[in-house]
């Protein structure tokens, strides 16, 4: 192959057209766009891709949903407590005590949904201080967190399947986003 022939891969380039302004090098750059190696993504110091900086908006909706069960509770727990009192009352009512079939009733329900506020209470203070958790927990509350979520979806099943479906739904969502690939890179992301 000569210098002179167009099949040539080291020869002299053929036929090309003059520069346009605006095309080809800049003058008072180094280097042209779109030319060269496509940069690199941030890596962080420990390798891998570099951890996010700011919450990514699936664990921040996880968050808010956690939340929405926060004030789920509450409601819950309002009603029960109030229901438990509402039945001691008519426990003690002169009216109804002779009625023996509702005497046996409320004695074995009152105790009952009491128990049902003392827990409803227990879990709803859990979720908050886990709702809490989402702007400086670790992989522990992340594993805590998802726990928690798909615990809360199997009780709003069971004992609460109509009034536990919203439960159901948001817990079953928090499972998700917090159990994703970018719910593991915000809760494992490096604490400096």
């Amino acid at each position: 192959m000569s210098y002179g022939d167009p099949n040539n891969p080291y020869g002299a380039p053929q036929g090309q057209q003059p520069q346009q302004p605006g095309y080809g090098y800049p003058q008072d750059q180094g280097q042209a766009p779109g030319y060269g190696y496509p940069q690199a993504p941030p890596v962080s110091p420990y390798g891998g891709p570099a951890a996010p900086t700011t919450m990514p908006g699936s664990v921040s909706a996880a968050r808010v949903m956690m939340w929405v069960i926060v004030g789920l509770q509450v409601v819950g727990v309002a009603l029960f407590a109030f229901g438990a009192a509402a039945l001691n009352a008519a426990k003690d009512d002169e009216s109804l005590k002779d009625n023996t079939a509702f005497q046996d009733l409320v004695g074995d329900s009152t105790g009952l949904i009491w128990g049902y506020v003392v827990f409803g209470l227990a879990w709803l203070v859990f979720a908050a201080v886990l709702a809490t958790k989402f702007k400086n927990g670790g992989n522990g509350a992340r594993i805590t967190i998802l726990v928690f979520a798909i615990i809360t979806a199997v009780l709003g099943i069971y004992p609460f399947v109509i009034v536990g479906l919203v439960h159901t739904v948001l817990a079953i969502l928090v499972a998700v986003f917090v159990g994703n690939a970018n719910g593991k890179a915000w809760f494992n992301r490096p604490r400096y």
